[in-house]
């Protein structure tokens, strides 16, 4: 297996644009007022993102992850998002198991 430059140099590149992404959102979160208003906001965000990862597969895919999916949204509310990830995940498993 060979490594090309191009790849490799466009790799770090997107290594260091996600890098950069998010610590600038840490940096520029200290000169934003948290209010219990912008908190809730902010707190909005992992769930909304989830939602826009999982919504493509849940209209354009079958019975099993449609139902995973609503079953990921209903978690998101009240788990964390790695727990709700694998409760979806083990859905769409048993789901696709049992013939749907």
């Amino acid at each position: 297996m060979t490594l090309d430059l191009h790849t490799l140099l466009a790799i770090l590149a997107m290594a260091a644009a996600t890098v950069l992404t998010r610590m600038s959102g840490l940096f520029l979160l200290r000169y934003v007022e948290m209010t219990e208003q912008t908190r809730t906001a902010i707190e909005a965000i992992p769930p909304a993102v989830l939602m826009a990862v999982i919504a493509p597969t849940a209209f354009a895919t079958g019975w099993a992850e449609t139902a995973a999916s609503l079953v990921t949204a209903l978690a998101a509310r009240r788990l964390p998002m790695l727990a709700s990830v694998a409760v979806g995940v083990a859905t769409v498993a048993i789901l696709r198991t049992a013939g749907l």
